[in-house]
């Protein structure tokens, strides 16, 4: 009961080049998405970052906070992002952009289980709540990094 599939839909008017640069680039989103905490680079991995080893910290709608390492397993400029989670959550999530409709679609699949005891325990009973919190989260991220192309695009 404490594992989660999500799958987070974005669209934006901008290039896959410009989309995939704020994305790749995860040590600035604590600039730019307010949930992300912090971004701890622990390990850098080959010329793209695949094996490379970031240590997430996120805040949440609700009151906690999670940290995770994520290692990358697949890099392919400027389409995906993939990397295997591991600490408060285990799993696997993967970023997919594509060019659609003038703009960049983007794809987040993440595929976890929740391994804070607190989490775990709860989960038959709060998993709408999580579910709810992950949306919320998904969404200060498409807001903020839509503000963010839309004054990269006033600045060009």
């Amino acid at each position: 009961m404490s594992d989660y599939s999500f799958i987070t839909k974005w669209h934006f008017d901008a290039s896959i080049d410009d989309v995939w640069d704020e994305l790749y680039h995860a040590s600035r989103w604590p600039t730019w998405w307010k949930a992300v905490v912090s971004v701890e680079e622990l390990s850098k991995g080959d010329e793209l970052g695949v094996g490379g080893v970031k240590l997430f910290t996120w805040r949440t709608a609700l009151p906690y906070k999670l940290s995770f390492e994520m290692r990358a397993t697949r890099i392919e400029p400027p389409h995906i992002i993939e990397g295997e989670a591991y600490g408060e959550l285990d799993g696997h999530g993967r970023w997919t952009l594509s060019e659609k409709d003038g703009g960049t679609a983007v794809q987040y699949e993440w595929n976890v289980k929740a391994t804070k005891p607190w989490m775990r325990v709860l989960s038959p009973i709060a998993r709408p709540a999580f579910q709810w919190n992950h949306d919320v989260v998904m969404r200060w991220g498409e807001e903020s990094l839509r503000r963010r192309l839309e004054d990269k695009k006033v600045r060009a």
